[in-house]
């Protein structure tokens, strides 16, 4: 049994009847993406965060998101030394290698953004200097629904950063039945193990990078994207952004299958999960329509 097949069946001993979206969670991490896991309280998008953590073996650390969260409370602040006349930067908890923002949508959109600069480019710039962050950083974001009380939306630059949005909804009757008898969900969490360490990551990572993708395959993608910026459908359509996203996310996919090059159908698999969240809706538009209408005969 791959790594791959070890941390998802890890990972089911404490959630489970949720195999896609486990899936899509270790596809975002292989593809050096962040993700975002959007539902109702109680879902167990907290659960899945911890546990992913846990059979990756990455350090990890937990921020609450509030409405009087700084930017200093995520990134750090300089602290005066008395002993030594100094100022001594305390880094704050985004220097981990696996950051859970729990509730990102609580804090304001001035603490938000303070992960813009970290989920893009691996470092933050504080006090006029660039301090880099640990590889690999990987950020995952629970979010609430926007009409429940005490939530700020999140901007679009802050949403184009996640490379997949993913949502558990309700369990269906067996799983649910498992976790009232405390079989799974977090009761359960201690059977998580760690499967990949740190450097074994990063070499499945560099893997993925190496999946190829034919030129066939990239005009799909790019009909894809084009289809979204045509009409009214939606407000705006992908950034090239979005494009890299698509494609790295397809890669991981495909690593995911065993495979060293990229078919349609793993774009099509990760399709919704990579755009849903970037793309406002207007006069209908929908992401799974329009993966029926655009030609896939050539991209084979």
């Amino acid at each position: 049994m791959s790594l791959i097949d070890q941390s998802l069946s890890s990972l089911a001993q404490a959630i489970s009847g949720k195999d896609q979206q486990l899936r899509l969670a270790l596809c975002c991490l292989l593809a050096r993406g962040h993700l975002l896991i959007e539902d109702v309280p109680g879902m167990g998008k907290t659960t899945l965060a911890q546990g992913l953590a846990k059979v990756t073996g990455l350090d990890w650390r937990r921020v609450q998101f509030t409405s009087d969260l700084l930017p200093a409370d995520i990134l750090g602040v300089s602290i005066y030394d008395r002993n030594e006349s100094v100022f001594r930067f305390q880094p704050g908890p985004v220097f981990t290698q696996l950051l859970l923002a729990d509730e990102i949508n609580r804090a304001t959109p001035r603490t938000q953004s303070a992960l813009l600069e970290a989920m893009e480019e691996g470092q933050v710039s504080v006090e006029g200097e660039s301090r880099p962050l640990p590889d690999p950083f990987f950020v995952i974001a629970t979010r609430n629904p926007v009409t429940q009380s005490g939530t700020f939306p999140l901007p679009e630059s802050q949403l184009d950063r996640f490379l997949m949005r993913i949502q558990m909804g309700y369990p269906d009757p067996a799983a649910e039945r498992a976790m009232l008898n405390g079989t799974t969900g977090r009761a359960a969490m201690d059977k998580v193990s760690a499967i990949i360490s740190t450097e074994q990551l990063q070499e499945l990572q560099k893997k993925v990078e190496q999946v190829q993708a034919r030129e066939r395959l990239l005009d799909y993608i790019q009909r894809l994207v084009a289809a979204t910026r045509e009409g009214d459908r939606f407000v705006c359509g992908l950034s090239p952004r979005a494009s890299l996203a698509l494609l790295a996310a397809a890669r991981a996919w495909a690593f995911m299958a065993n495979r060293d090059y990229v078919l349609p159908e793993d774009v099509q698999a990760v399709f919704p999960a990579v755009t849903e969240h970037r793309l406002q809706s207007r006069r209908g538009g929908d992401v799974k329509t329009l993966l029926m209408e655009v030609d896939v005969t050539d991209a084979r």
